[in-house]
């Protein structure tokens, strides 16, 4: 099976993105093939279950030899669906700064995403966001789109880090405006913009927004497990600085660890808990844990929506 790529160690010196993703996707294939989980893989986005009255003509005959299963091919216009990847390319997502970080950890993830709904014949589209919409594109399913979303995640790799604040709630009204077309919207944040009660709201209306205008949304949020939400820093003092603001405290983490593990517990729960009350697939997302846990979560969905 090709690489999930879990550990971060292996991605540093691969360049190429589109052969990455290609690896990433066909690994994942090959597992799901292989998995007790009969029936349910990427090819299925293609079909759907045989009902009497189906015409016996479109049934997918060799799919029945694997698994039992009658499924009938669906037709070009059934099949698509519409999907917007939404990045943040705020500064906090450079975390941690010279190594594999929350950033290249979704600029991977997206091209990943991108070659699979590629692979199905779907439209994806992409947008990028830090204190304003930076890049919003209409979702297309060709080959020369792929080619130029690539390139376009393959700039964010090698851009200046620093200074880059964070409006989620901003970019996210903008996005609902310039979609038309009911849209699976996946978005990749650390959404460490709303620490505080009016935050968060401003950034769960943006949400449902989203949702009145008839979107899916699956929302990953991105961060270093280890470091942010277990604090799992060296028994040292240690200089943090602020990537957004560029602000220093030199502290040592056995004072302040506690406190801080009570505030973004808090916080976390009370971003999850706000997911599911406005009906949005809530996924966390930690940076080592490769990129199979997002495909399968966009499978998942995908099955859902029908």
């Amino acid at each position: 099976m090709a690489p999930d790529f879990s550990n971060s160690n292996e991605l540093q010196d691969f360049g190429n993105l589109e052969l990455l993703s290609q690896q990433v996707v066909e690994g994942f294939i090959t597992g799901l093939h292989k998995s007790p989980f009969h029936g349910f893989s990427v090819e299925f986005a293609e079909h759907k279950l045989y009902n009497p009255g189906d015409s016996v003509k479109n049934v997918d005959w060799k799919l029945f030899g694997r698994t039992d299963k009658l499924f009938v091919k669906r037709f070009e216009e059934e099949t698509n669906l519409r999907c917007q990847i939404v990045l943040d390319v705020s500064s906090s997502m450079y975390y941690p700064e010279k190594m594999f970080n929350k950033l290249l950890f979704s600029v991977y993830a997206s091209a990943s995403l991108m070659y699979l709904l590629k692979k199905q014949r779907d439209a994806f589209g992409l947008s990028f966001f830090s204190e304003q919409l930076e890049l919003t594109t209409a979702a297309k399913s060709t080959t020369a789109h792929q080619k130029y979303l690539f390139s376009e995640l393959e700039k964010l790799m090698n851009r200046n880090v620093n200074g880059c604040r964070t409006d989620v709630a901003s970019a996210l009204h903008q996005i609902a405006e310039q979609i038309h077309k009911r849209s699976l919207v996946i978005i990749f944040s650390d959404m460490l913009d709303g620490e505080s009660d009016d935050g968060l709201n401003k950034i769960f209306a943006a949400l449902q927004h989203l949702k009145h205008n008839k979107h899916e949304i699956i929302l990953f949020n991105v961060l270093d497990h280890k470091m942010e939400l277990a604090f799992e820093f060296e028994n040292r003092p240690h200089n943090f600085i602020d990537i957004e603001s560029g602000e220093e405290i030199k502290l040592h983490p056995n004072n302040v660890r506690a406190s801080y593990l009570e505030a973004i517990n808090l916080y976390h729960k009370e971003l999850k808990l706000k997911c599911a009350q406005y009906k949005i697939d809530f996924i966390d997302a930690d940076i080592h844990s490769g990129f199979y846990q997002i495909l399968h979560s966009y499978l998942l969905k995908r099955a859902k929506m029908g």
